[in-house]
């Protein structure tokens, strides 16, 4: 039963949204397959392997504020579909971005994902206080 639970696609997918917002690199990178695909939507290859994802994911989670928030999720047999509110520190400031991230697991890892951003909405830090 536990290895059922392993290769649930949600729980995959799951267990790296958990491990991203601790900023985890090895737990994050636990449920990535080895030759893993990651692409801008549709279809702008932004990394290939986990060791370009690994890579990409050390600067980022360098960000203090980084916190993905799930809003919803979706899922038919090994694709889920997450749709998020991620804060982040992007080159002009603090802010949150939506995305909708796309994953296809196979055999408890994730082997493609796509992900679509929508405009940064920068924080106006002299009216947070």
């Amino acid at each position: 039963m536990e290895d059922d639970k392993l290769t649930d696609p949600e729980h995959c997918v799951q267990q790296q949204l958990e491990a991203y917002n601790a900023r985890d690199i090895d737990a994050f990178m636990r449920w990535w397959a080895e030759d893993c695909c990651y692409y801008g939507f549709p279809d702008q290859l932004l990394a290939k392997g986990t060791a370009a994802i690994r890579e990409r994911h050390l600067v980022r989670f360098r960000e203090p504020n980084l916190h993905g928030r799930l809003i919803t999720r979706l899922s038919v047999d090994n694709l889920v579909i997450d749709q998020e509110v991620v804060t982040r520190t992007f080159p002009e400031g603090p802010g949150e971005v939506d995305v909708i991230a796309i994953y296809e697991v196979a055999g408890g890892k994730i082997s493609k994902a796509w992900f679509k951003m929508g405009k940064p909405r920068l924080r106006n830090s002299s009216l947070e206080r």
